[in-house]
Formats: C-alpha cells, sequence, structure tokens
C-alpha cells in the first residue's frame, strides 16, 4: 500500500487495538508515521526492517 494508506488503516485499528504492529515497505511510511504520532501523541517502536509497533496513549 501506499502512503498515506497505512497511517489511515494504523489510526483505524487503534481505534479498538492499544497496541498494533505495522508492516509496511513503502519508504514514506516512517516519515509519516513520525509526523503522525508528534500530532497525535502515540508512541511508536521501530522493531524490524520495515516493522513497526504502534501503541495508542
Amino acid at each position: 500500500m501506499r502512503c498515506p494508506i497505512p497511517i489511515i488503516k494504523l489510526a483505524k485499528a487503534l481505534e479498538t487495538n492499544p497496541e498494533v504492529t505495522l508492516l509496511s515497505d513503502d519508504p514514506a511510511t516512517l516519515p509519516d508515521l513520525i509526523a503522525w504520532s508528534r500530532m497525535t501523541k502515540n508512541q511508536y517502536s521501530i522493531v524490524g526492517i520495515n516493522k513497526y509497533l504502534v501503541k495508542s496513549l
């Protein structure tokens, strides 16, 4: 999926789950995730290549 679909799906998944693993090979995902996390006050961790753990606060 291309930007911004991974972030949109992530936001929707966090509505029902406090923690979500995001897998994305789109190079724009990390910069989008950084900006989105800053704006929404959610936390993320890089757990592998193209793999991110996101926690809602």
